[in-house]
């Protein structure tokens, strides 16, 4: 019989290089991450969503040469907040206002978050996120 105790922290926190293969892995750790605290469905869809995008906007708009972005994921009891620091506190997101060819992530990330912002720190921003566990904008089935 085997004997594991589990103690959820519901904190989750990671660093990654600023890269495109960064991201794919900030998104592939909090999905799983999400999957261990239970969070399934379309709210689990919509944080996957917001991290995918905020990590892509880390590594292709708040890259530093030799430094890292981080992932920082908190549970709440009604809602995940998603924090993504990068070394570039110069480089102030936009959503895109007109249409391009970009830039539309940051709206699909104010559609599924609650409320989303930027702070500073002491060496670059931090894009944050609050993705509600019961969806109310839910994403579309594929």
């Amino acid at each position: 019989m085997k004997s594991e105790t589990v103690t959820p922290t519901g904190e989750f926190t990671l660093r990654l290089s600023a890269t495109r293969r960064g991201a794919r892995l900030a998104r592939l750790l909090a999905v799983q991450q999400l999957h261990d605290w239970g969070v399934t469905g379309s709210a689990a869809e919509a944080a996957e969503l917001v991290v995918a995008e905020l990590a892509n906007n880390a590594a292709l708009h708040g890259r530093v040469p030799g430094r890292d972005f981080e992932v920082r994921m908190g549970r709440g009891d009604d809602h995940v907040r998603i924090e993504l620091s990068d070394a570039r506190g110069e480089r102030r997101p936009l959503p895109a206002r007109v249409p391009d060819e970009g830039g539309y992530g940051l709206l699909l990330v104010a559609a599924l978050a609650t409320a989303w912002g930027v702070k500073d720190r002491c060496v670059g921003k931090t894009v944050w996120a609050t993705v509600p566990l019961t969806c109310q904008n839910a994403v579309p089935p594929r």
